[in-house]
């Protein structure tokens, strides 16, 4: 088994790695970055009223007199399957997935305000038992295994500090920059193993208005593009090969844009609609390299930008307690060209529900729940799988993937 089977191998499994989307939101993001987002199936970007906004747009942070912390996380628990040649698998994947939700804000004076939210916008985690996809475990002259994904893992927490500036009564400001960090990237096949670490910057851009019982908001995020410097190993012998090599890779992230307007029927009931736009294009190559620079291997994915449309409604049913409800529709960007079998991505459809308790001495509790539903796939692959080349959207993926998700995010908040 030479390098030049080897390792386009192993960097097409990487591709397909991170190529493969997360439980949560089109491609590997989880938009749920705080309790109050999550009740509302993440409308939320043109609520002046909710501290909860904050993270979705900075620019919410004008219209709130006082300083906060709020601190608290989400637990993600994915279910997918799939029926193959071999019968019916199911994902052997982590039963919770544990992400954090931190969020400051702290008042300068009436006009600026400073902030910094901790989130996990991007990240994913499955298992696929040896022998789901038959066809990956058998076809000569290939090591048997050497494409089979087993364990895909990936998680990235952002770091966001921001400036808001209070323009008018009616209008705030936002801009900061965010630091995302990979702390794990890691691939298993049956037979080799990547993982490595890596970080990069990026910026955003908020605003918000409210005009009588009106609000608008907008809030974009640039892409950016994480150099993922890790170690490829071998887990069973290989004749000339060494046990480990260094390799990286770009991990481009998406830019994201998120426009809102809601109404506020009375000061207990409001609605917010909101449309979402996830450029995914811009993930369309992933270049593996050697620690000397050498270009390894380059692989297209051709995703498209998708779209995901939000509905949020908040209604005080008492003066100190809030109900929250939400529904999305969110669009897959993973055409059948280059579908993944690690996490099968399509359509689905998010429904939420929340609840946030004002309690004693500036304390306050945000909790929500949600469940994620997609659509059912039916893969066929239009290319054969050839030993050592690109694995992904091909037959030997084949398959009709089912998947589900449950989502818990808890917060606790003081305000001072």
């Amino acid at each position: 088994m030479n390098k030049s089977v080897l390792v386009p191998t192993a960097s097409a499994a990487l591709a397909g790695l991170l190529a493969s989307p997360a439980v949560f939101a089109s491609g590997f993001a989880l938009p749920e970055v705080s309790a109050a987002g999550l009740g509302v199936s993440n409308a939320i970007v043109a609520n002046p009223e909710e501290p909860g906004a904050f993270p979705y747009n900075p620019a919410a942070m004008g219209f709130h007199g006082r300083s906060s912390l709020a601190v608290g996380g989400i637990l993600i628990a994915p279910e997918f399957s799939v029926r193959t040649a071999s019968g019916r698998h199911d994902s052997e994947g982590a039963s919770w997935i544990a992400a954090p939700m931190i969020q400051g804000a702290l008042v300068l004076d009436e006009r600026w305000r400073l902030g910094l939210s901790v989130n996990a916008p991007f990240g994913l985690e499955t298992r696929w038992a040896f022998g789901t996809f038959p066809t990956l475990t058998q076809i000569p002259p290939a090591i048997p295994g050497l494409d089979h994904p087993t364990q895909s893992k990936l998680e990235v927490i952002a770091t966001s500090p921001s400036v808001t500036y209070r323009v008018s009564d009616a209008l705030s400001l936002a801009a900061g920059i965010d630091y995302y960090y990979a702390r794990e990237a890691t691939l298993d096949t049956h037979i080799i193993r990547l993982s490595g670490d890596g970080d990069a910057w990026g910026w955003n851009l908020s605003a918000l208005f409210r005009h009588g019982p009106w609000s608008f908001g907008a809030a974009y995020r640039s892409e950016a593009s994480v150099d993922v410097d890790g170690t490829l190993r071998v887990l069973a012998p290989i004749p000339g090969r060494p046990a480990s090599e260094k390799a990286s890779v770009d991990l481009d992230l998406p830019s994201r844009l998120q426009l809102g307007v809601r109404y506020a029927f009375s000061p207990d009931l409001a609605v917010e609609l909101d449309w979402s736009r996830t450029g995914w294009s811009s993930f369309d190559r992933l270049i593996v390299k050697s620690s000397n620079g050498t270009e390894i291997k380059n692989d297209t994915n051709e995703w498209d930008d998708t779209n995901a449309y939000r509905l949020g409604l908040t209604y005080h049913l008492l003066p100190k307690t809030q109900l929250r409800a939400g529904y999305t529709y969110d669009e897959t960007g993973q055409g059948d060209a280059y579908f993944s079998g690690r996490v099968p991505d399509n359509d689905r459809h998010l429904f939420s529900l929340g609840v946030g308790q004002e309690l004693a001495q500036g304390w306050s509790v945000d909790a929500g729940y949600m469940y994620v539903r997609f659509k059912d796939r039916r893969f066929r692959g239009d290319r054969p799988y050839v030993p050592g080349g690109e694995v992904n959207g091909t037959s030997a993926l084949d398959g009709d993937y089912e998947g589900a998700a449950h989502l818990i995010g808890v917060e606790l908040r003081k305000t001072f």
